[in-house]
């Protein structure tokens, strides 16, 4: 087959050829998002999920479909190490850059600019990451009172106030919301809870690790009655094989039932992992149709990319006592895992694991459904595990 025309795109965030699946959770955030800008009440909304499920791909196809209906966005990445300020300071500029063009909000959008330059004046004194530049000199007493709460509820709301009077909404379209520290978060929320009490049009639409709802009902209590969190997990069977057959059959060419069958068992469902069989079986297939033999000689290659790119990326950035205890828990199975198992396959004590543990759930590698069980946030990493750290080596180190 020609790799040239080949249809299938694996990659962080890559649009695949075929969005099977979600067309139920675009059209939710389309009737919220009209309702938003009618004046009328609608929950923010939270992609959960694990890795490779596709909750960017999702995240990004929904701010164009936003967009496209004449509402107002911006797109930010919530990455380990920087501040909620540093991030929504630059996005929060544009926006209103692009209302004070609106002769209706212009007046609005400008004071907006004015509690901007307030908000980062101030907090770049407790958030040294700020980084934004100021169109206009801050208005005494307007965001600027250090009080990162309550700066950017009213932040927000002069946001929000220029959006209502140029008749539109402003989404803040949020990936990788788990990384954001306790205080911000519960101040992100706070600030939304103020626009709701105020209607006025500005939400959020987030993505993040399975994690992400207990740390927002940890940061403010009434976060439930503020968002929904839709869990986006692997793709029902029907629609996986929409994501491999339709991209081939849009090239001309065709991919056997049986063969379509072995991809989604492999994968299990998962939109990259289809994305990544996708591209090695028609790269090697000679010709269509694509048959099961094409699939099962590709599946060596597929396996081999996942753990140069998407597994090892991961494992590089864990530390050797990291390393064990998910190596321990791939020897467990993939299910959801007792601390206390996972202990005893290290020969060690709960207690003694618990920094361990504490730190790959910050660097979001695995999570906590209920106490005291812990679980992979990356899919098939147990396997993965097996491959990297083989034998019985590893309980020595």
């Amino acid at each position: 087959m020609d790799p040239v025309r080949n249809p299938y795109a694996p990659g962080a965030g890559s649009p695949p050829p075929e969005l099977a699946g979600r067309s139920e959770i675009r059209e939710d955030i389309k009737i919220r998002l009209e309702r938003l800008r009618l004046g009328r009440p609608a929950k923010s909304m939270m992609l959960i999920g694990l890795r490779g499920v596709g909750k960017t791909v999702l995240l990004d196809q929904m701010r164009r479909d936003a967009e496209a209906g004449g509402i107002h966005t911006v797109r930010i990445e919530a990455p380990e190490y920087r501040s909620l300020p540093a991030i929504l300071a630059p996005a929060l500029r544009l926006a209103l850059l692009h209302l004070s063009k609106k002769d209706a909000a212009k007046d609005l959008a400008i004071r907006g600019l004015k509690a901007l330059a307030g908000f980062a004046g101030k907090l770049k004194v407790h958030y040294r990451d700020i980084e934004v530049g100021l169109d206009y000199a801050p208005e005494p007493g307007l965001a600027d009172n250090g009080d990162l709460e309550l700066d950017l509820g009213t932040l927000l709301a002069q946001v929000g106030a220029a959006a209502k009077a140029a008749e539109t909404a402003v989404v803040l379209f949020i990936d990788e919301l788990q990384y954001v520290e306790e205080p911000q978060m519960a101040a992100l929320i706070s600030a939304l809870h103020r626009c709701a009490q105020e209607q006025l049009p500005v939400t959020i639409v987030g993505a993040g690790l399975p994690q992400l709802r207990g740390r927002m009902g940890e940061a403010k209590s009434y976060a439930e009655r503020l968002f929904d969190f839709p869990e986006i997990g692997p793709l029902e069977p029907t629609y996986a094989r929409e994501a491999i057959v339709r991209p081939a059959e849009n090239e001309g060419a065709s991919i056997d039932d049986r063969a379509v069958d072995l991809i989604i068992t492999k994968t299990q469902g998962y939109p990259y992992f289809l994305q990544e069989w996708g591209k090695h079986t028609w790269d090697l297939a000679p010709a269509s149709p694509i048959t099961y033999d094409d699939v099962v000689n590709a599946s060596d290659e597929a396996v081999a990319a996942l753990d140069e790119s998407f597994f090892r990326v991961r494992f590089d950035r864990l530390t050797p006592s990291e390393k064990r205890y998910l190596r321990a828990m791939a020897e467990l199975g993939p299910e959801p895992q007792r601390s206390g198992d996972i202990a005893d396959q290290l020969d060690r004590s709960v207690t003694s694991l618990a920094p361990t543990r504490s730190g790959l759930i910050g660097k979001g590698m695995i999570w906590s459904q209920t106490h005291g069980e812990t679980a992979f946030t990356v899919p098939l990493f147990d396997e993965f595990m097996k491959r990297i750290m083989p034998g019985d080596a590893w309980r020595n180190g």
